[in-house]
């Protein structure tokens, strides 16, 4: 039984990047995180808006999911598009999700027009990205089973074959084992494990 290619990997950043854009006496701080929720997007921006109390504009987009399908781009005052879409531009054409891009501009006098804007973002996103690490993640699944000891072999061998890992073990008078796989081998597994004598699968968490 051969198990299917299925997509369950995604390019992400490493960890969290941050340096300093000029242009025209204005400056861009530039940040790039990886982020896994809303709710880390929320804590960073609070925490940036803190620190760089009185910078004029907090501009900002990010990805979320494996397909990227949720997403945000926002120019906090600055012209329409001249900000936000830059940015996410950038995480974008680097086919990168689960990351936060955030450049705070502080104004230096000289207005640097549409053209400039938008230029000086997607430069202070580049950065952000180029001065950090791509890697692939993976998406993970779990199964939480039970079975008897004759069947342990068989279990252990589709664990090594398959390179699940197993997360943690009871032995009583039957087993108990959580496995964790790439999303991709999920149902191949599922098919496995239903196949094994006297194993039941208590828990699933795709």
């Amino acid at each position: 039984m051969e198990h299917p290619n299925v997509e369950d990997t995604y390019k992400t950043l490493s960890k969290v990047s941050s340096g300093l854009y000029k242009d025209r006496s204005s400056k861009f701080h530039y940040f790039a995180f990886p982020v896994k929720t809303e709710e880390e997007i929320k804590n960073h921006l609070a925490d940036l808006r803190k620190t760089y109390y009185d910078a004029r504009h907090h501009c900002f987009a990010w990805i979320l999911g494996i397909n990227g399908d949720s997403y945000r781009a926002n120019d906090d005052g600055e012209p329409n598009h001249s900000a936000g879409d830059p940015i996410l531009g950038q995480i974008r054409s680097n086919q990168l999700t689960n990351i936060l891009i955030v450049v705070v501009r502080y104004f230096g006098g000289t207005k640097l027009g549409m053209s400039g804007l938008i230029n000086a973002y997607k430069t202070a996103a580049a950065m952000a990205i180029e001065e950090n690490e791509i890697i692939e993640e993976q998406v993970k699944s779990q199964l939480k089973i039970s079975f008897s000891y004759p069947a342990m072999n068989e279990v252990m061998k589709l664990v090594k074959n398959q390179e699940l890992n197993i997360i943690d073990q009871q032995m009583s008078l039957d087993c108990q084992m959580s496995l964790e796989m790439r999303q991709g081998l999920f149902e191949f597994v599922l098919n496995a494990l239903q196949e094994i004598e006297s194993l039941q699968i208590l828990e699933v968490e795709e």
